[in-house]
């Protein structure tokens, strides 16, 4: 299956996807909508052992992005659900009732690229996934609310310095120009910026890509709060 349009929500190319979830009709509903969509579904599994052992198999393509219950029946834990994925290499977007705010907070805090909830339109699911696929963070109001509920979730004390270069790097601009901005040496920014990833890692907030780190810097209020009419966040 190939997709070749570049419309809002759509894939530019193809994209795999899987799914996860204990109730069989709502992977059935995904499924269609997702292949309606462009998308290529490569698993759907009522857990994630189930789903690892599928992608295990060389003839079954790799998961691009896996849409994962946040809650499943077989008692699993969201930490380890969202870190078992994330080893395969996938990108995790999890499908979440509403209010089930710290767990959804769990499962960001375990690197999921974002939420989204159950009650969404399909076409909400449709654009997030897209957002997913193309490795960018999912800031949506299910995402700032897990952030609002405990302000000094996983909060990094960064100095002066610091928050100026993670302000500018994480807002899209390259190193080198920050440095420029900044009147310091390249190297020296460099040096902020693994100081900055160090002290993530830490507090157990790892942010190895910008994309990361832009979402370190929103939640700790170095960069604005979220648009909740667009969604999404651009590098």
């Amino acid at each position: 299956m190939t997709a070749e349009t570049d419309g809002p929500g759509a894939p530019a190319t193809t994209t795999t996807i899987a799914i996860v979830d204990d109730h069989e009709a709502v992977r059935l509903g995904l499924r269609a909508a997702c292949g309606e969509a462009g998308y290529d579904v490569v698993a759907d599994t009522a857990d994630v052992p189930t789903l690892l052992a599928v992608l295990d198999d060389p003839a079954v393509e790799p998961a691009r992005v896996v849409l994962l219950d946040l809650s499943l029946g077989d008692g699993s834990r969201v930490t380890d659900n969202v870190r078992a994925v994330l080893a395969t290499g996938s990108q995790v977007l999890v499908h979440s009732i509403a209010d089930r705010v710290a767990a959804v907070r769990e499962a960001l805090a375990a690197g999921a690229a974002g939420v989204i909830p159950k009650s969404a339109p399909t076409s909400a699911v449709i654009s997030a996934i897209a957002t997913v696929a193309r490795g960018e963070a999912l800031n949506n109001v299910e995402w700032a609310s897990a952030i609002e509920a405990d302000r000094d979730f996983a909060k990094a004390q960064l100095g002066r310095r610091e928050r100026d270069v993670l302000h500018l790097y994480a807002s899209g601009l390259p190193l080198k120009l920050v440095a420029q901005q900044l009147g310091i040496a390249h190297s020296t920014a460099r040096e902020y910026l693994d100081r900055i990833r160090a002290k993530y890692v830490e507090v157990g907030r790892p942010a190895p890509t910008k994309v990361d780190l832009l979402r370190r810097a929103v939640e700790g209020g170095i960069l604005p709060g979220l648009d909740a009419e667009a969604g999404d966040a651009r590098r």
